[in-house]
C-alpha cells in the first residue's frame, strides 16, 4: 500500500471511530410505547357530567365538533364560565381542580384522567404548582359559542 492509500485509509479510520463514539443513540433496543396489537380503551362514557347532573339532549341545529389544547400554567385560575354545550376533557400533563360556583364543589382531575364536563353551570379550573394541558372536546352546533363568560 503506497504512502497516500495508508494516510486516506487512516483518515477514513480516525473519522469513522470519532463519528461512532460521538453516537447518541443508544446501542440497546428501545422498546416502543405500543403493542404489536391494535388496543382501544374507553376512557370516559358518561350521561352526567362529574358533579353526578344528567346530560339533557343535544340542541338542534347543524352538528359542530371541536377539540382544543387549553394550556394552563401553574397556580392560575380560569375566569367563571358555562358551557351551553356537552363537553370532556383529558387531562394530557399536570392536574387541575374544578370547581362549581354556586356551592365551591371541587373535584381535582390529573394527568391520563378524563372529565365529563358541567353544562349550563358556572364553573372554573385552578392549577396548582404543576400547572395542567387538557385536551377538550365540544358537541355542540355551529351556532353556539363553545363557553361563555360568568360574572
Amino acid at each position: 500500500m503506497t504512502r497516500k492509500n495508508l494516510s486516506g485509509a487512516l483518515i477514513v479510520l480516525a473519522s469513522s471511530l470519532i463519528l461512532s463514539t460521538c453516537d447518541n443513540s443508544s446501542s440497546y433496543d428501545e422498546k416502543s410505547e405500543y403493542s404489536d396489537k391494535i388496543e382501544s380503551v374507553t376512557l370516559l362514557k358518561s350521561t352526567k357530567s362529574w358533579d353526578g347532573t344528567l346530560y339533557n339532549s343535544y340542541p338542534g341545529g347543524q352538528p359542530e365538533v371541536s377539540v382544543l389544547r387549553i394550556s394552563v400554567p401553574p397556580n392560575k385560575a380560569l375566569d367563571w364560565h358555562k358551557h351551553p354545550v356537552i363537553n370532556a376533557a383529558y387531562i394530557e400533563k399536570g392536574e387541575i381542580q374544578i370547581e362549581r360556583k354556586d356551592d365551591g364543589r371541587t373535584q381535582w382531575v390529573k394527568q391520563g384522567q378524563a372529565l365529563p364536563e358541567v353544562v349550563n353551570t358556572a364553573h372554573r379550573g385552578k392549577t396548582g404548582d404543576k400547572g395542567a394541558t387538557l385536551i377538550v372536546f365540544y358537541s355542540g352546533t355551529t351556532d353556539l359559542p363553545l363557553s361563555e363568560p360568568v360574572h
